[in-house]
């Protein structure tokens, strides 16, 4: 399915929060991705992800609209070599291989635009399907720590999976 990476939009408000508002979705997500997901959270989030320059939170688009949204945060200080990667995609999408290219044309941006050796995500233990997309991508699992989420009132495994930048 074909998709685009772009910035996101004060015009993506409805097709976000549509397309956030589901807690399949933030249940896999850190506590800043709340469910409900409202108009406000999304107005706030927009016109963060609109002020980086570089650009490095992008919208999913299929078919015009809004569908997900992947970014990549460059470390400070002595992770300043090191990024985080994250993303999300709307239940509908699921399963239709956007998030793995999605997730192949980010890591390809961060190390053409920024000074990084190193690009990490930390899915939960329990999304498989996150595990499955990031080794698909690339990605080795480095790490796993026992217990250290604490998500809907349970403790859940970090993962640390990683790519780095070729020599």
């Amino acid at each position: 399915m074909s998709f685009t990476l772009r910035p996101w939009s004060p015009d993506d408000l409805p097709s976000l929060i549509q397309s956030a508002n589901n807690p399949a979705i933030a249940g896999f997500m850190n506590d800043q991705f709340p469910h409900p997901y409202t108009e406000e959270t999304g107005r706030n989030f927009i016109q963060m992800a609109s002020q980086a320059n570089p650009v490095h939170i992008f919208a999913i688009e299929v078919d015009g609209r809004a569908v997900g949204g992947i970014g990549i945060h460059p470390g400070s200080n002595i992770e300043r070599k090191n990024a985080e990667m994250g993303y999300w995609l709307a239940e509908h999408f699921w399963g239709r291989g956007i998030i793995t290219e999605a997730v192949k044309q980010l890591v390809a941006y961060g190390f053409q635009t920024f000074d990084i050796n190193r690009i990490f995500a930390r899915p939960f233990g329990t999304n498989l399907a996150s595990q499955r997309v990031l080794e698909k991508a690339g990605f080795v699992l480095e790490a796993r720590f026992e217990k250290t989420f604490f998500k809907n009132g349970e403790y859940l495994d970090e993962l640390v999976y990683a790519v780095r930048r070729s020599a």
